[in-house]
């Protein structure tokens, strides 16, 4: 038998750190679920540009088959109906100031019931409309109408 001085003894011997790879179970579903959100988010985004360039697609090709300022106003009507009946279905049958005061909901501005918007009373039935007031009616509609049909504007 040897000696305790002739032993070859060795000091502690700590594990090597682990690795990083390969990754452990945790790890890799954490990475699943970031990489499914980013996708996720990705479609969002992607689905809501589409839904955003068809509102303005419909807006823009309604005013662009009305010729005249009158037919404008009148197209103009017809599209914020369309898009009211989607906040309220009794909104197509309102008319006169309760139909502005409508447009107006959940604006901090009075638009409609005082602005440009009061076009929309009788518009659609004159002779004639200056076409910059079209043109002022136009702008505030298309936020109104995207803003309806679920889009920001």
């Amino acid at each position: 038998m040897a000696s305790p001085q002739q032993l070859p003894l060795r000091d502690v011997h700590l594990p090597g750190a682990p690795s990083l790879w390969p990754l452990a179970p945790g790890w890799w579903l954490l990475l699943a679920a970031l990489a499914a959100l980013a996708l996720s988010l990705w479609w969002w985004q992607r689905r809501r540009s589409r839904r955003r360039r068809e509102a303005e697609r419909v807006f823009d090709e309604a005013l662009a088959a009305a010729t005249t300022p009158v037919a404008q106003v009148a197209a103009i009507s017809e599209l914020l109906r369309r898009a009211g009946r989607r906040r309220d279905r009794a909104a197509d049958t309102l008319d006169g100031q309760a139909w502005l005061e409508f447009l107006d909901r959940g604006s901090k501005r009075r638009d409609f019931a005082e602005g440009p918007g009061r076009l929309l009373l009788e518009g659609g039935y004159r002779r004639q409309v200056d076409p910059a007031q079209a043109a002022a009616l136009r702008e505030l509609a298309r936020r109104r109408f995207l803003q309806w049909m679920g889009v920001r504007a």
